[in-house]
């Protein structure tokens, strides 16, 4: 039997004790301490049970006294090049921490719905340090400031760092909520006037763009608890609806009403759901409905039946071959009537 080490059991135990603790805090900054407690006691955890990344664990998290510090230093340690620097980045990022509550506690909230969302998620601590979706979302939420502020140049190189080094391009100007899980991340895009609303989970390679034809609000609004599997494009100034799930490689051009399914190309909705609790999401990327394979299933089995008949209907006329067929055997004699004339059409 496979032996756990002292801190994996901690780290367990405490995983499900701080979650239940958390979601009932309704204060920002409850929230917020919360969570750099979790994420302090798993740093200090994983520093005994790993000593090679104490440095790492240092610089982000054990020399740190704040949640806020410690994102300033593993963004800007992730997006640092040498025409912009960590000391010109790290900053900027505490700058816009500590002026807006609000991007602190989104941020917050971003690491609690990974850990409950995420199976492959154990601790905040592993989305803090090594998770490319929520380094991206992070990064958008500085240059959302930025942008805000008027300080656009800077809102742009921001998304430009992050275009680069995670894969994930979004428009400071888009609209984004809490709650977020963007897993894998890899080629997500996000349009300048999308909205995309709180507690929602994306998969990789998902676009959230334009026509080309509209002007003004031009790409989608994703409301709550919105559900979009890999390589979906959701295009235009449509609406998804609360709770609505969007399958894996579907292309969306109209709204979505509150508790569907759609898939297919273009896509269709194929189930309407009963509403989801508050605070539950459905990540089933599965178990969604096929209507294209319900089709085939059926013509299957009409055709079946119709060979079944016109076998019968072979015997009955003394067709060659079919006599000692079974009843419900295809006919599989030349069933060709001979006194018919030949086809002379030319």
């Amino acid at each position: 039997m496979e032996r756990l080490s002292f801190a994996s059991l901690t780290l367990s135990a405490m995983t499900s004790h701080k979650r239940l603790k958390l979601r009932q805090c309704t204060n920002c900054e409850c929230v917020i301490n919360g969570v750099w407690e979790w994420v302090e006691e798993c740093a200090r955890a994983a520093a005994e049970e790993e000593p090679a990344m104490r440095g790492i664990l240092d610089d982000v998290c054990l020399s740190r006294n704040s949640l806020a510090t410690s994102i300033s230093a593993r963004l800007a340690r992730k997006l640092s090049r040498r025409d912009m620097p960590r000391e010109l980045i790290e900053p900027l990022i505490r700058e816009a921490l500590a002026e807006d509550q609000n991007i602190l506690s989104q941020i917050a909230q971003d690491l609690i719905a990974i850990v409950d969302r995420d199976p492959a998620c154990r601790t905040p601590l592993d989305p803090l340090l090594f998770y490319k979706g929520f380094h991206a979302i992070t990064t958008y939420r500085i240059s959302h400031w930025l942008w805000q502020h008027d300080r656009t140049i800077m809102a742009l190189q921001f998304q430009s760092l992050a275009s680069e080094v995670f894969a994930v391009d979004i428009h400071p100007a888009a609209t984004i909520g809490c709650g977020i899980l963007l897993d894998h991340a890899t080629s997500f895009v996000v349009g300048e006037t999308a909205i995309i609303r709180d507690n929602v989970s994306i998969l990789h390679e998902v676009t959230l763009g334009g026509t080309g034809k509209d002007t003004g609000k031009r790409h989608p609004t994703i409301l709550n608890g919105v559900t979009i599997g890999a390589g979906a494009k959701v295009l235009g100034p449509i609406t998804i609806g609360n709770n609505s799930k969007v399958g894996a490689g579907a292309i969306v051009l109209k709204d979505v009403p509150d508790n569907c399914t759609v898939v297919g190309n273009p896509g269709r909705i194929v189930k309407k759901q009963h509403p989801q609790p508050a605070g539950e999401v459905d990540l089933d990327q599965v178990n969604l409905p096929d209507p294209m394979l319900d089709r085939m299933e059926a013509l299957v089995k009409r055709l079946t039946v119709l060979e079944s008949c016109l076998a019968r209907h072979a015997r009955r006329l003394g067709c060659e071959g079919c006599e000692a067929a079974p009843e419900d055997a295809p006919c599989h004699g030349q069933c060709t009537d001979e006194s018919e004339p030949a086809d002379t059409a030319q």
